[in-house]
Parts: C-alpha cells; sequence; structure tokens
C-alpha cells in the first residue's frame, strides 16, 4: 500500500511540474501570436498548474481516455516554432485528430499535420488563402452595472498583445463624490463572480482606470449623443449599450451623433428592425452596413443554440420553454411599487411568475421556429445563473441516450462547440456553472425522451455566459473573432452523426 501511495504521489508531482513548463508556452503564443489555447472550450490562459492537469482529466468527456500532458506539451511546442497568426486552437481536437490518422509510427509528423490544420493561419508556402490579421477595435461600455461590468472583466483578460477588442472607455453618470473609487470597487470586488484577477489603479485626477495595464478613460455623460470620444484618442468605435435604456434605432441612434463612434451594440433584446444576433448562429448575417445591432437576450442566447442542434438532427414541431430566472436588478429586494406585474413583490423571498419574451425571440435568429415556441418565467430567489426548460415535440423519435449523445457530441465538435456545453452528473446544482463561458449546458441525466416528445433541462449563467456571447458579438463586428481551429464538424453531418450513434447502440444492445 505504502508503494501505491508513494507511486501516486511521484505520477502526480510529475504532471504537475509538466504543466508548469506549459504556462510559458500558452502564455507566449496568446501574448506574441494572439493564439488562444483551450481544451475542448477549456481556455489554458492565466491558468495555475492544477487547472491545467484539471483540464486534460475534463477531456475524457470527448473519449474513454483524459488528455495526455506529454501530448499537449508536444503540441505547444510545435506552435512556438510554426509562429501561426492569431486564431483560437483547439489542442485536444488536434492531439485526437493526428492520433486517428494513422498508426504509431505511420502518421504524418506532428509538425507537418499542424501545417495542414492551421494552414488559414500559417504564412509562407502553407497556404494558398491565409487569414488577414486582426487589426484591433475601440470599444466603449455605456453603462457599467452587472454586464458592462463583467464585460470589462472579459475584455481586459482578452486584450493579449492588442490586436483584438481593446476596451477605451466607460460611460456612466456620476453618482457621488468619490464615484470612480466606488466604481472601481465594483469592478474589483464581485460578491457573485469573486475578485478581480489582477490589479487595478484609480487616478481621480485623469478619471482613469488602470486595469492590468489596460488604460480605461470613465466619461461621465447624461446624453449618448453629446460626447467627443476623438478628444480621448478613441475612433471608429463599437459603443455597447449596456443600460437598456434604449431599446429601438432612433433612441439607440444617439449614439452615432458623437465623434468616434462607429457602431452600436446592445446587450439586451431589440426592437423593430433591429438585427437580434446570437452568435454561432446568425452572426454571419452582421454586414459592413449594419450601425445598429443587438445581442439579443440571455435566455435567447442560451436556447438557441440548443434548438438549432435538437432541429438540425431531429426537426421541432412544436415546443414550451419555460425559464426558472434568478432575480435581476429591476426587482425590487422587498415589497414595494413596481410597473410591472408581480415584479414589486420581495424578489429574495417569492418565487415570482413572469413573462419573457426569449421563445419569440428564438425566431429572430432562426426564422425556422416563427409561431413553433410558448414561453413563460419563474423569477427565483438566486443571484445568478438560470435554468431553461424545452419541452418539445419532434418530428423524429429519439431515445433519450441517443440525443443525449449527440447534444454530448455537439458540444465537443460541432460549430456549436462555443456555445453549447453537456454535463453528466447527479450532483450539480445552480452555483456549479457560475463561470460558465458557454451560452447554455445541457444537464443529460435530467434529459426525457419518449419517441418524439423530448424534455431537455439547460443551465446558463444568464450573466458571466451572456458577457461571453456578447464579446464574440462584438469580435464579429470588428472582424477580431479569432479563426477557430482545427475546423468544426459541419452542421450537414449532425445527422449522420445521430445516424451513426443510432447504430453504435444497437450494435451494443445486440452484443
Amino acid at each position: 500500500m505504502s508503494h501505491e501511495f508513494d507511486a501516486r504521489r511521484a505520477e502526480w508531482i510529475a504532471r504537475e511540474e509538466l504543466a508548469e513548463r506549459m504556462i510559458p508556452l500558452i502564455g507566449g503564443l496568446y501574448r506574441d501570436h494572439g493564439v488562444v489555447t483551450s481544451i475542448h472550450g477549456r481556455r489554458l490562459m492565466n491558468r495555475s498548474a492544477i487547472a491545467l492537469v484539471k483540464a486534460h482529466r475534463f477531456a475524457r468527456q470527448a473519449g474513454d481516455e483524459e488528455l495526455s500532458l506529454v501530448d499537449t506539451m508536444r503540441v505547444l511546442e510545435a506552435l512556438r516554432e510554426l509562429r501561426p497568426r492569431a486564431a483560437s486552437v483547439d489542442v485536444a481536437r488536434l492531439v485526437s485528430r493526428h492520433r486517428e490518422s494513422g498508426a504509431e509510427g505511420v502518421r504524418m509528423p506532428l509538425a507537418d499535420f499542424l501545417r495542414t490544420e492551421l494552414a488559414p493561419v500559417l504564412g509562407g508556402d502553407a497556404a494558398a488563402d491565409v487569414a488577414p490579421a486582426p487589426s484591433g477595435a475601440d470599444v466603449v461600455l455605456y453603462g457599467f452595472g452587472r454586464i458592462g461590468r463583467l464585460l470589462a472583466r472579459i475584455l481586459i483578460a482578452h486584450t493579449g498583445g492588442g490586436q483584438g477588442l481593446r476596451l477605451r472607455a466607460i460611460v456612466v453618470r456620476k453618482g457621488s463624490a468619490n464615484d470612480l473609487v466606488k466604481r472601481a470597487s465594483l469592478l474589483r470586488r464581485d460578491s457573485v463572480h469573486g475578485p478581480f484577477a489582477g490589479t487595478i489603479e484609480v487616478d481621480e485626477q485623469a478619471n482613469t482606470i488602470l486595469a492590468n495595464g489596460t488604460l480605461i478613460q470613465v466619461i461621465y455623460a447624461n446624453d449618448p449623443g453629446s460626447i467627443d470620444y476623438t478628444d480621448y484618442g478613441i475612433h471608429d468605435a463599437i459603443v455597447v449599450d449596456n443600460t437598456g435604456r434604449w431599446r429601438d434605432e432612433e433612441g439607440l441612434a444617439q449614439h452615432l451623433r458623437s465623434p468616434g463612434v462607429a457602431r452600436v451594440l446592445l446587450t439586451a433584446p431589440g426592437k423593430g428592425a433591429i438585427k437580434n444576433i446570437v452568435h454561432g448562429i446568425n452572426h454571419g448575417d452582421i454586414a459592413a452596413s449594419d450601425r445598429i445591432l443587438s445581442a439579443a437576450s440571455c435566455t435567447t442566447n442560451a436556447i438557441t443554440p440548443v434548438l438549432r442542434a435538437v432541429d438540425d438532427a431531429y426537426g421541432v414541431v412544436r415546443g414550451h420553454v419555460e425559464t426558472v430566472h434568478s432575480f435581476t436588478n429591476d426587482q425590487n429586494l422587498i415589497d414595494n411599487f413596481h410597473s410591472g406585474d408581480r415584479r414589486g413583490r420581495s424578489a429574495a423571498l417569492n418565487m415570482v411568475i413572469t413573462e419573457t419574451g426569449a421563445a419569440k425571440a428564438v425566431a429572430k435568429a432562426l426564422p425556422g421556429f416563427a409561431g413553433k415556441l410558448t414561453g413563460s418565467a419563474i423569477r427565483v430567489p438566486t443571484p445568478d445563473v438560470s435554468l431553461a426548460i424545452l419541452n418539445l415535440q419532434l418530428e423524429r423519435p429519439a431515445t433519450k441516450a441517443e440525443l443525449n449523445r449527440y447534444l454530448r457530441q455537439v458540444s465537443l465538435t460541432s460549430p456549436l462547440r462555443q456555445q453549447v456545453d453537456y454535463i453528466e452528473s447527479p450532483e450539480v446544482v445552480s452555483t456549479d456553472f457560475v463561470g460558465s463561458n458557454r451560452a447554455g449546458i445541457v444537464d443529460g441525466l435530467a434529459t426525457i425522451a419518449d419517441g418524439t416528445d423530448a424534455v431537455l433541462y439547460v443551465w446558463y449563467d444568464n450573466e458571466y455566459g451572456y458577457s461571453c456571447q456578447v464579446v464574440r458579438v462584438i469580435e464579429a463586428m470588428a472582424g477580431t473573432h479569432p479563426l477557430v481551429l482545427p475546423e468544426r464538424q459541419p452542421v450537414v453531418l449532425e445527422r449522420e452523426l445521430v445516424a451513426s450513434v443510432a447504430s453504435a447502440d444497437s450494435a451494443a444492445d445486440a452484443r
């Protein structure tokens, strides 16, 4: 027993030491080349050695074995030599595809394999059509509430070498004499999402916040059209309106009157003809001529990718979406007057039935769902993370095992892998999903499937997960969203995946 204890401990120390050696490689690829490395969507930058080991163990969800740290190290070292341009590189997928390319001793040398897989972001003769390097874009946050501060955290963390999005300013109405200090404190400490990962300095004379080397100008204004951003060296900026005060084109167009502003993004459902963008679904609809866009709602972002995946494979005839949603800032802590029905009752003490436009909003991103979905919501006494229950009637029958295996693969290899996550655990609860960077997480153990009737439970961090989706939309608007490599499985193949899953299940049952 003592021998086994020592052996296990030695094995752990060796893995931890290898993970420690990875950290400078991961950081260098990101800072010097804009290469975002991940393991099935779990970003590796700014992770501790133990967090890197944990990420490798997570890879068991994609197969029977956890990802080898030795294999990851080989890929990272090869990437350092290849010096690719900015890209989002899934190391686990590269390792898996290289392994599948042939038996040991027969398969292509790793460096040659990577030149083929990463050709779009390599120079020289490796690619006929090399992806252009992003030039970066200025971003202004108009409003600094729950979503605004999380967007700031994400944008600061994504700054890298500066070739992507640049957070240049936040605009707020002055609340007190020490407003700047209070704003910085709210950025530094968060009761739900924890402390800011880094350092923050405040310059009250210049009205700036310096966060991890990102200098943010704080501008006080009451009128979105009265600011000259060029006075602060800000040009062609994307203004992200987090206030929710204006949701139509007329109101949001006020931002465009300010010099230095090129485009506007609303972090709420847009009204009228404004395009509601759910990244991963219809971000390809963004045109250069679009001056005002919406990133839709947190619930719409959570359910639309899952609905798209299910519809592609099984067809959705109709359905109902019930949202169990954490309370939000517009509700009252104790009973008091509120213009909305029931929302005047204490959010901390009650479950509150309310309306949601998310079901109808799905059709703005997926027109094929027009008239197919109904929806309602229950606000509950939790500060963050919500749950959407999708009760669907399918065109083609499905079993629980088949549907779950399909959604699991969607989360790992499909074009929706940045939006959809999947988990199977009998112990997970809402707080386990605080900080998830996916739009929604399918809870596989809760899935119900009986012929053409299916019920799916989708968790989502309605603050952080949604904010990640917003940043992806900003990147799409600015043309700075990194190319995701290796190339993902096309949506048209997902029905074939379902058929192969069903065939595998049948073969297993026969055995």
